[in-house]
């Protein structure tokens, strides 16, 4: 992880940012809350559909805007930039209205239902030099770099396999599905750790209740160098689970972002080629030590929010740019073309 994103700054001095929110249902609170806490920003509008949403909203924070349609925001000429946290249906239409309304855009993900609408959106970002970011929260998550720290090292080995259970029970949704709902974290973990693309991904799921909307999801995705990358994807669960597991010739790593201490466990077991007096090899299981490492608390969406200011007032671009939302959105695609083809292999170009 680039040490710049550890060590940022969160008490600038200089004038704020000022920020409108556009969605303050079910993660914008949390978005609201964190750029409120950041000495460099100013949350000065708030849009949303429910009164009362917005009136909780006006009762926390010193807003000098509310409004039950964006395009208040989007057309208010006193706004630096502007925070997306509406379903993903929305996300294209809102994304280029404000860029071309010259506010810079922290949309949370998926950036867009579409490839095409994806790219649309990094073209506008360019044409209008506003900065264009996704939030993919666990790519500013200090356990994520950890593990990034560990694979670049080699810590692992040859690392083998990946796989993941992002599952609960709760926040069914009936627009999208749980792959587009919930798979997105993973995704954007496994392409930022393994720093590439997947060359084919298939996906199965089930559809329990609503009709035509997958509530769990299986995608495997088979990167180069043999590595394959597992998603488990359910709001049909009976327990929050947040665990990845990560599977290496050396050592192995479990991540548990919902444990409190112990994040990340690091097991020093694997299986080994040993030779005989007839040349012959054996198989063996090495077994030693379990470490779990010291992780920064830090929230993550802090990092999130803070490096988006940063790239803002540098002109830098995001971690989680547009290109890194498109990435991402690739292999939602893929995986949703298998979905509808009974799992068969997508190949990405």
């Amino acid at each position: 992880m680039d040490s710049s994103l550890l060590a940022l700054n969160l008490t600038f001095n200089l004038d704020r940012i000022r920020l409108g929110l556009v969605g303050y249902g079910y993660w914008g609170p949390n978005l609201a809350r964190n750029f409120h806490q950041l000495p460099d920003a100013w949350l000065v509008a708030c849009a949303d559909a429910d009164n009362a949403r917005l009136n909780e909203a006006a009762r926390l924070y010193p807003l000098q805007q509310t409004a039950h349609d964006a395009r208040a925001l989007i057309e208010n000429p006193t706004l630096d930039a502007l925070v997306i946290a509406t379903p993903a249906r929305s996300h294209f239409e809102l994304v280029s209205q404000a860029l071309n309304a010259g506010k810079h855009v922290l949309v949370e993900k998926p950036l867009a239902l579409t490839s095409d609408d994806a790219r649309a959106l990094i073209e506008c970002a360019q044409r209008n030099q506003r900065v264009l970011m996704v939030g993919h929260t666990f790519e500013f998550n200090p356990a994520v770099w950890k593990i990034q720290e560990l694979l670049d090292a080699g810590a692992l080995g040859e690392l083998y396999y990946i796989y993941s259970n992002r599952v609960n029970l709760g926040r069914v949704q009936t627009d999208i599905n749980a792959l587009w709902s919930i798979a997105p974290h993973d995704i954007s973990i496994l392409l930022a750790l393994l720093k590439t693309m997947p060359h084919s991904v298939s996906a199965h799921g089930a559809t329990y209740l609503h009709q035509g909307i997958e509530d769990v999801v299986f995608a495997l995705l088979n990167f180069p160098n043999n590595i394959v990358g597992h998603i488990h994807a359910s709001w049909l669960d009976p327990s929050k689970t947040r665990q990845m597991t990560f599977v290496g010739s050396e050592k192995m790593i479990v991540y548990d972002d919902v444990d409190p201490e112990a994040k990340i466990k690091i097991y020093d077991k694997g299986v080994y080629k040993r030779g005989d007096a007839f040349g012959e090899f054996q198989l063996r299981v090495r077994s030693g030590d379990l470490y779990i490492p010291k992780i920064d608390l830090t929230e993550p969406l802090k990092y999130e929010c803070a490096h988006f200011l940063e790239c803002i007032r540098e002109n830098k671009t995001p971690r989680t740019d547009g290109e890194n939302g498109l990435r991402v959105v690739r292999v939602l695609e893929a995986a949703q073309q298998s979905l509808k083809q009974n799992g068969a292999t997508i190949f990405l170009q």
